[in-house]
């Protein structure tokens, strides 16, 4: 193992060594760290036993530090006041598109309950906008489409978890007639995990800026103690019966809507601690989830993917984005760059132990599949259709998406937020 980590780390300096070249390209951090891990399952360097167990760990860290993060970023107020098109885009388009994709996926789950393809649907909902960082970070795309496409994928992931978990629920005890007080078992998870984690976020935030004011710490220690909240967030709630990962979501919401900005590292952790967590997941799941994937991957697991990332998605975000001043062009571009990237892997590994041996595989091997075709897809059209995309709207200079946005956070200087 000692061999394969060596090699990982060569990889990774080689890549940061690249980093900004590649940016420009097709070959983005997911595709090459899927890719890397893949390449390596072939070779007897890493055990496939050890890679599993280590997944579950880092992959458990990543959601709930990424959570934590994509929530704090963002600025409640100003996203009701200022932020139509992503705020229709998680408020009408994330629910369109799980009915949407429940009924597409429903005929190739056919010899399966409902509820598992309502399942299905859920976990394909959520966005990552690190497949799509060449559109999120190219400023030929204007401003404004950039950042409801950040705020979009910072967020549904977090307002698509507690639909998971209550389908996963319901399809456990489908599966399982045996089982009892699930409705009380999902209710706690989806009250008190929120409950906790607005406690936690408000308190820490106030303690926060009370330390601030009176110059008892420093920005790299108030980092170090942001994390710590989140994982205390998320331990809190599971001692309580809440659900963690809901509970580090909401405690980053409060947390950043105390401290409206006065936090840097927040900022700063998400461009570089943060990169490195999602690297390693995906190199993980490359490692320890693709090559049984590709091997599952059948006729009906492909149509539901393609379904999903070529008709479910655009139709939810063009419905979601009906009179809004949104061209007709933009609402398309907004439709394809939805990837699906570690939601969508991490939520699944969530669930699976919750179902069925056979069911919880199934949805397992459709997340994962769901993961690198869009890798692959979102990553070699990202930059050309970015381009086009911009060139199309700068003809137009009147139009509302060349309007330019206050920021989110305006005493930290970062584009996507």
């Amino acid at each position: 193992m000692a061999t394969g980590l060596l090699m990982l780390a060569l990889f990774t300096v080689c890549y940061t060594l690249l980093a900004k070249t590649l940016s420009n390209g097709i070959l983005t951090a997911p595709i090459l760290f899927i890719g890397f891990g893949y390449l390596m399952a072939q070779t007897d360097l890493f055990p496939l036993t050890q890679a599993e167990s280590l997944l579950h760990v880092v992959a458990e860290i990543a959601l709930i530090v990424l959570l934590f993060l994509d929530a704090a970023q963002t600025n409640l107020k100003a996203l009701r006041e200022r932020h139509q098109w992503p705020l229709r885009m998680l408020a009408v388009g994330l629910p369109v598109a799980i009915v949407i994709g429940t009924a597409a996926a429903a005929p190739f789950l056919s010899t399966q309950p409902l509820i598992v393809a309502a399942l299905a649907a859920a976990l394909l909902a959520p966005t990552d906008a690190a497949l799509g960082q060449a559109v999120v970070t190219n400023k030929a795309v204007p401003e404004r489409v950039r950042r409801a496409l950040t705020l979009e994928s910072g967020l549904n992931d977090g307002l698509a978890l507690p639909v998971i978990l209550l389908f996963a629920s319901l399809a456990g005890e489908m599966m399982q007639p045996a089982a009892t007080d699930w409705l009380m078992f999902g209710a706690k998870q989806l009250v008190l995990g929120p409950l906790v984690g607005g406690l936690t976020g408000a308190v820490g935030g106030v303690l926060f800026l009370a330390a601030k004011r009176r110059a008892m710490t420093t920005a790299t220690i108030e980092g170090i103690g942001a994390i710590a909240m989140a994982c205390g967030a998320y331990l809190a709630a599971d001692l309580v019966g809440g659900n963690g990962f809901i509970s580090a979501f909401v405690s980053g919401l409060f947390f950043g809507n105390v401290i409206k900005g006065q936090c840097a590292f927040i900022y700063e952790f998400t461009e570089s601690e943060g990169q490195m967590l999602s690297w390693a997941a995906f190199f993980l799941i490359g490692l320890a989830l693709v090559p049984t994937a590709v091997a599952h991957l059948d006729g009906a697991t492909l149509a539901i993917v393609l379904t999903s990332l070529f008709v479910v998605r655009p139709l939810a975000v063009w419905l979601s984005l009906a009179g809004t001043d949104a061209a007709p062009l933009t609402r398309l571009f907004f439709g394809w760059f939805g990837p699906r990237g570690l939601a969508t892997a991490l939520f699944a590994l969530l669930v699976v132990d919750q179902l069925d041996h056979e069911i919880g595989e199934q949805l397992l091997n459709l997340a994962v599949n769901a993961v690198w075709i869009s890798a692959v897809l979102h990553g070699v059209t990202a930059v050309p259709f970015a381009k086009w995309y911009g060139a199309r709207l700068s003809e137009n200079e009147g139009a509302a998406e060349m309007k330019e946005m206050p920021p989110m956070r305006p005493k930290i200087s970062i584009d996507e937020i």
